[in-house]
């Protein structure tokens, strides 16, 4: 599971997630990518299970680049405890994703391939994507 190896804080507030993504919301490294519609908290597990999705359609050909890293601390606090008395421990970490940012991308594999590959990954996330192309691509 994604998650950092150490944090300078355990604890981190909720913060807001309003606006398109203005880093990381252009194809960098493969041919082909998933691109978020909608803001969300993408958990590590969520993130593992569309890679797993993506690496067993691709038969470990061609290759994949994961875009986005749980970083974000989320606390919880445990079952039937009363309000108060402090913010909850630490539970699992989340990755901001807004609107425009490219989750994975894929190389190596014909155009066919990959669309389906991502297309069941995209499946596994909890927000709508669109398959996307490199502009320059062009297939052979």
């Amino acid at each position: 599971m994604l998650q950092p190896k150490k944090t300078k804080f355990r604890k981190q507030q909720k913060g807001k997630m309003k606006g398109n993504s203005e880093r990381g919301h252009q194809i960098a490294f493969g041919s082909f990518a998933i691109k978020a519609m909608e803001e969300c908290w993408m958990t590590g597990r969520q993130i593992e299970a569309a890679r797993q999705a993506v690496t067993r359609y691709m038969k470990r050909e061609g290759q994949i680049w994961i875009r986005v890293f749980p970083d974000k601390p989320v606390t919880k606090k445990p079952a039937e405890v009363r309000m108060g008395k402090g913010k909850g421990a630490p539970e699992y970490f989340v990755a901001r994703i807004s609107p425009g940012r490219i989750i994975f991308e894929a190389d190596g594999v014909p155009l066919a391939i990959a669309k389906e590959a991502l297309r069941l990954a995209a499946q596994k996330l909890p927000i709508l994507t669109k398959f996307v192309v490199r502009r320059d691509y062009v297939e052979e």
